[in-house]
């Protein structure tokens, strides 16, 4: 009884430190880009995570280059980059996921992961609506970026901060190495 009692403590210290430390932004499950598996985005914790909201009609837009190098360059040491569709600035996202996902692999050969399109505005959405209380910052125009560390902090970059601008690159690596 006595080891039950140390365990079931044990379990909820346990808990209240994983929220205590922010985790509770991977408690989220999104749907995938194309037709597959829910994407549960618990499966990258203990990992860093660029959040982008991203369009493909954007004075931004070539920012999908930047992010997949950055992704292929720390991808190895933990870095995950997940771009989330979304039409909520200059209506600049406006096509079906499928189109989204063919429009990203021929022009810029995106290979990290990305979910379906918001169908919500995107301080609505669970995920985003985390982000914002956490940075205080949110998202002013497409490609606004927030980068989860292993702890759950988060800081927020504008959208006209390139994937590989020195400010970026560095809180990367200093969260990688956190």
């Amino acid at each position: 009884m006595k080891k039950m009692f140390e365990l079931t403590c044990a379990l909820a210290l346990s808990m209240l430190a994983g929220a205590a430390s922010g985790n509770d932004l991977l408690q989220h499950t999104l749907n995938p880009l194309l037709p597959g598996k829910p994407v549960q985005l618990s499966q990258y914790a203990g990992k860093v995570v660029l959040v982008v909201n991203v369009a493909s009609k954007c004075g931004y837009t070539p920012q999908y280059e930047g992010l997949e190098a950055l992704y292929k360059r720390y991808q190895g040491k933990g870095l995950v980059v997940l771009g989330i569709p979304a039409n909520d600035f200059g209506a600049q996202e406006r096509g079906s996921n499928k189109e989204i996902a063919e429009f990203c692999k021929a022009n810029f050969g995106v290979g990290f992961p990305r979910v379906e399109k918001l169908e919500v505005p995107i301080g609505k959405h669970p995920l985003f609506a985390s982000l914002i209380a956490k940075a205080g910052k949110a998202p002013q125009w497409n490609f606004h970026k927030y980068l989860i560390d292993r702890k759950g902090g988060v800081t927020a970059f504008p959208s006209d901060v390139e994937p590989q601008s020195p400010v970026l690159v560095k809180a990367v690596e200093a969260a990688l190495a956190g």
